[in-house]
Order: structure tokens, then C-alpha cells, then sequence
């Protein structure tokens, strides 16, 4: 299990596993952020905790961080699947980078297309270290 927190330690999460993926997005937000995302299902493989804001984009998402220091911890779908579940994201530049170091990165291109891109073979410890 993963663990990441703000700067602070007020906003917290955990993600169940090792994610198979990171997600760079170029989108207008995510590149202003800086963020690495690992997907899951609210209350499946990730849990939040701890009080947020959140920035609310469209009617699809909302950008959660941290009150007291600013940090980017999660994103939520505001929509529900057909499922009844919850899409979220954590921000895995919140955790230690040791035990990511060698999950892939996937590029997203949010700006243009909304298409997923090919791997370049770039892993989250070649964006850390």
C-alpha cells in the first residue's frame, strides 16, 4: 500500500497496491500542477482523508488540495459511472518516491486530442531523480 500526504500532513491518502501506471496529462491544469496521477475507485483502491478545497472544472472533475499549504493531493470525478462508483486520481508526487520509482509513465494528451500517447519508456524516477 501507498501512502502520500500534503506538505503539511492535513490531506492524506492511500492507494492499494503499486499502481501499474502514472499519467502525465498536458491538460491546461495538470501541466500548471505538475502531477503524476494513479487512478482508482474512491473507497476501492484509494481513500482521502482530511480537509480540503476543491478547484471544480467543467462539470466532469474537481482538483482537491490542501488549505493550508496548497498541495495538489487528488482529483474526483463529479460524475458517477454507471457502475454507482466513483472515478478519483491521487497525486503520486505526494509519496515517497523510492517504491514508484520504476511504474511507467503514461502521457495523456488533455489539451489536444484526449488521447492516450505511447510510452517512451520513461519511468516516475527519471521525472524525480
Amino acid at each position: 500500500m501507498l501512502q502520500g500526504s500534503c506538505h503539511c500532513n492535513a490531506v492524506q491518502w492511500t492507494f492499494k497496491g503499486i499502481p501499474e501506471s502514472a499519467t502525465a496529462c498536458n491538460c491546461t491544469v495538470c501541466r500548471r500542477y505538475g502531477v503524476l496521477w494513479a487512478y482508482d475507485f474512491e473507497g476501492e483502491g484509494i481513500s482521502v482523508s482530511g480537509p480540503t478545497h476543491a478547484y471544480i472544472r467543467g462539470r466532469a472533475i474537481e482538483f482537491h488540495f490542501c488549505p493550508n499549504c496548497g498541495c495538489v493531493a487528488f482529483w474526483r470525478g463529479r460524475r458517477t459511472e454507471e457502475d454507482g462508483r466513483v472515478r478519483i486520481a491521487v497525486n503520486l508526487r505526494l509519496t515517497e518516491p523510492g517504491p514508484i520509482a520504476r511504474v511507467p509513465i503514461d502521457h495523456f494528451d488533455g489539451l489536444d486530442t484526449f488521447d492516450d500517447l505511447p510510452r517512451d519508456g520513461r519511468c516516475v524516477g527519471d521525472y524525480w531523480f
